[in-house]
């Protein structure tokens, strides 16, 4: 995330678990499960019928989610549906860190959605801006908006993408390849870098498929993804680690470090290191990795 002095934005966020909001025994074990946030929903894995109970279960929850070292980041439906403000008073106040809202398609979107959690928020007794947004990036019209969105409030500190609803809006089938979304991601990692926030992948669904999670994360992450989210706890410790630096890229970027730092010193601009280039622009890359690894 950003480096700021809020120490929210400090804090790296590879994985981020959701967990269907009307499932108390699932809610029951969060706390057992090593994910950086967790999202209680009441969106798409919360059959319409059930979307008041999911409320009430998750405000019941939300002081025990708090006891919990990950952020604590309820996903709400989104602006068309008419349950927005239900569900942004529902969980609203000192338990949560900021909310993930879908379907987000236009800065306005976000105007809509700040303007209902500062009411919120002065209700709860908290500072107007303090809780944050994650939008979800899932329609066409979305990922040509994005770098935009991502600019409309200071609340938002990261960007979601939605690979399923996405795909549905193109009207395509989603492939095992994924080819059809690397323009999507590859906008939106742009943007949200731009923008200065966190670009977080849409989740994968084969859940018993580890190899192929692992695979698709590391793919995720070289597009610029710093996180995705997972729909199971199995998962979490595999994207935690795809996302974080290994000890062999930590040596690496030592080492980068140390070789352009003595050619500096002997007057030199550039340099070598195992038969490639080492210039200006690979080391500040070094550095902000192990800067990474520091946090």
């Amino acid at each position: 995330m950003p480096d700021t002095e809020d120490g929210m934005t400090m804090t790296p966020l590879r994985s981020a678990l959701f967990i269907p909001g009307n499932k108390e025994r699932m809610l029951a074990k969060a706390s057992g499960v090593n994910a950086d946030a967790i999202l209680p929903d009441m969106e798409d894995s919360v059959p319409d019928a059930e979307k008041a109970n999911a409320r009430t279960i998750i405000s019941t929850f939300l002081p025990q989610l708090r006891d919990t070292s990950a952020l604590i980041i309820p996903r709400v439906n989104a602006l068309e549906t008419g349950w927005i403000e239900k569900d942004l008073s529902a969980v609203v106040g000192p338990y949560i860190d900021g909310i993930s809202v879908g379907k987000i398609n236009t800065p306005s979107d976000i105007t809509e959605v700040s303007t209902l959690m500062a009411k919120l928020e002065r209700r709860a007794g908290l500072p107007v801006g303090q809780l944050r947004i994650i939008p979800w990036i899932e329609t066409a019209q979305a990922i040509m908006n994005c770098y935009e969105i991502f600019l409309a409030s200071t609340r938002i500190i990261a960007g979601a993408f939605g690979a399923e609803d996405f795909t549905n809006d193109l009207g395509v089938e989603r492939l095992d390849d994924e080819s059809q979304l690397l323009f999507a991601r590859s906008r939106l990692c742009t943007a949200a870098r731009a923008a200065g926030i966190t670009a977080l992948d849409t989740p994968y669904f084969r859940f018993r498929d580890d190899d192929g999670l692992r695979a698709s994360s590391t793919a995720a992450r070289h597009l610029g993804f710093k996180g995705r989210f997972a729909i199971h706890p199995a998962q979490v410790e595999t994207i935690n680690e795809c996302f974080s630096p290994s000890a062999k890229e930590i040596e690496h970027a030592r080492r980068v470090v140390a070789a352009f730092e003595e050619a500096e010193a002997r007057g030199r601009g550039s340099t070598s290191l195992d038969g490639v280039v080492i210039d200006v622009p690979v080391v500040k890359r070094a550095r902000a990795f192990l800067a990474l690894v520091e946090r």
